[in-house]
């Protein structure tokens, strides 16, 4: 296990759902843009892999970033890119939407 993968947290829907309703995290879904119109969660912000750039990621000061995509490939992707440049955690949700779907989570749209 490399250190990228130690710095990896991976999150189920449940745990994430209470997180963002405590107000203690953001969630980032880095699918594209049309897939963010057709579903996604309430209150995520979207910033698509495909404009991805360390620089320019999302900044809540205060609170724990939580990525998340379709199936969790793209999330976790972002996450190990993350922590290669320097960051020593990141935070993704398991599975992604259809994760949060499957355990019977709230969306917007219906995709």
């Amino acid at each position: 296990m490399s250190a990228v993968d130690i710095g990896l947290i991976e999150l189920e829907p449940e745990s994430v759902k209470a997180l963002l309703d405590s107000g203690e995290a953001v969630l980032v879904d880095v699918r594209e843009d049309d897939e963010w119109a057709e579903a996604h969660i309430q209150g995520s912000v979207l910033s698509p892999m495909s404009d991805f750039e360390v620089e320019t990621w999302p900044s809540f000061p205060g609170k724990k970033i939580i990525i998340s995509c379709l199936g969790g490939v793209r999330s976790a992707a972002i996450a190990r890119r993350l922590i290669a440049s320097g960051q020593g955690w990141a935070i993704h949700l398991k599975g992604g939407l259809n994760a949060w779907r499957d355990a019977g989570l709230p969306v917007v749209g219906q995709g």
